[in-house]
């Protein structure tokens, strides 16, 4: 069976075929850095890293690229508002995003770019869309003309008539109310700081722009996967693959989107008052059973969060790790060469050929832990040591091998590599607490002593400035 991939913009599940043989250039929306990672942050990072994982199994050479969007309205209205330089601000969180990012196993990306890094290229794509007719610069912005390119709205299959205008600007400052920024004019309240030089005057990117300019830069003018999460489809990619293929790119060839994190039917997020802090559950639960939630069900299923879900997964989590620990005492452990090399069940390489089913691959993966935990049962080395291969292997392109180093150092939450990713989050809140204090902005800083009180962080202070502990930690 060969490896098949939904693809959102023509509704169909799609033989993979690179556009280089053995060689994919994936180009994923990573994080705006304007706020702490919440769960439903994590889990396009996690559906992707399993895209990449299988991939590499599967013999390809992946790019991955994740980008990063270091400035926008809400990095700089909250910058301001806690009395930050807003590329401080940026970076702190974004610090928190690749901690967690860690705590849970995502591989690192070839290429991480910031908006802010490739002025330049944004520049030059908005001048060639002025160029070819696409796009009109209005006092000192710069604006995409929707009905200057026909397939508008083809991405996500939806008629100009009915689209909504867009709200980067007011609908008197365009030709037409969807008309979205390419280059927006610096407004007398923004920092200097937080704008760049162009043939239209002092301003700084649209939002979509910048991640055509990177997937350019990175990936080159076409490129096989884009993804991100369910919630970008539109205005985002739509814009994103408007501009691009105007400007001449054949920009991607397959769009994945992976699904929301949901509690109650919502979206998770921090709007709604429903987003779980990455923080937070990492000081209550292991990351591997945050990572195994996450990926457990299809990328394309929504995931409702409850109270159950990390208690489930950790009890699944658990499974692994104990047959693992038990039969790697009993017949020795594979080395890690062995297990990327060691041949995979047929029906699990079936399950993930079919674009990523992951359920049906880890119901191979738990029919195989049973039958070597029998196996131990009856003394039969052999069948042990052929199950806990298997069962190595399989966990391995989940990223979830017990036995793999990230996840070896013990069952507590309170590994190295949790608490590494914690100590992360947890000192950037201290900072701004800090910050805070030394505004006098008392209320700021007691809500995030509470907050990570809640969490079960507490924080002294010292001399030598404050220290935190988990709680039960004493």
């Amino acid at each position: 069976m060969t490896l098949t991939l939904f693809d959102t913009a023509t509704r169909l599940e799609r033989e993979f075929a690179p556009l280089t043989p053995g060689k994919v250039g994936i180009y994923l929306c990573g994080p705006t850095v304007q706020s702490s990672p919440h769960v439903g942050h994590l889990r396009s990072a996690v559906a992707f890293d399993v895209l990449q994982r299988w991939l590499e199994r599967s013999g390809y050479e992946v790019t991955m690229v994740r980008n990063v969007t270091d400035i926008d309205d809400k990095t700089l209205t909250k910058a301001a508002e806690a009395g930050w330089e807003w590329w401080a601000w940026a970076l702190h969180y974004e610090r928190e995003f690749q901690a967690a990012y860690s705590a849970v196993g995502v591989l690192p990306p070839a290429a991480e770019p910031r908006a802010t890094g490739h002025i330049p290229e944004i520049v030059a794509i908005i001048a060639r869309l002025i160029e070819a007719g696409h796009a009109y610069e209005k006092d000192g912005s710069v604006y995409f003309d929707v009905r200057s390119y026909a397939p508008y709205g083809e991405l996500t299959r939806q008629a100009l008539e009915d689209l909504t205008p867009a709200p980067d600007a007011p609908a008197e400052d365009k030709r037409d109310p969807r008309d979205f920024a390419l280059w927006k004019a610096r407004k007398a309240d923004e920092p200097d700081t937080a704008s760049w030089s162009s043939p239209w005057g002092r301003g700084r990117p649209g939002w979509h722009i910048e991640c055509s300019a990177m997937a350019q830069r990175y990936l080159g003018d076409e490129f096989d996967i884009h993804g991100g999460g369910l919630d970008l489809r539109f205005p985002h990619h739509e814009n994103e693959q408007a501009q691009s293929r105007a400007a001449g790119y054949g920009f991607a060839h397959l769009w994945m989107h992976s699904a929301w994190v949901t509690q109650s039917g919502a979206k998770m997020s921090k709007s709604l008052g429903n987003g779980l802090l990455v923080s937070e559950v990492l000081a209550e639960h292991e990351p591997a059973a945050l990572r195994l939630a996450l990926a457990a069900v299809h990328y394309r299923s929504m995931l409702e969060y409850s109270e159950q879900t990390l208690p489930e997964a950790a009890a699944q989590w658990a499974r692994f790790q104990g047959f693992v620990a038990r039969a790697c005492e009993k017949v020795g452990a594979p080395t890690a060469a062995e297990v990327r090399a060691a041949e995979l069940p047929a029906s699990f390489i079936e399950a993930m050929d079919d674009d990523l089913a992951v359920p049906r691959a880890l119901a191979v993966i738990h029919e195989t832990v049973r039958a070597g935990n029998a196996a131990l049962t009856a003394g039969d080395d052999a069948a042990v040591a052929a199950a806990l291969l298997a069962a190595r292997a399989m966990l391995d392109v989940l990223g979830l091998d017990p036995a793999a180093p990230e996840w070896a150092g013990g069952s507590s939450g309170a590994d190295d590599a949790a608490m590494t990713a914690l100590d992360v989050m947890v000192r950037a809140d201290i900072e701004a607490r800090a910050a805070a204090r030394a505004a006098k902005d008392w209320a700021t800083a007691d809500a995030i002593r509470d907050r990570l009180a809640a969490a079960g962080i507490v924080v002294a202070d010292g001399a030598d400035g404050a220290r935190w502990s988990l709680a039960s930690d004493g």
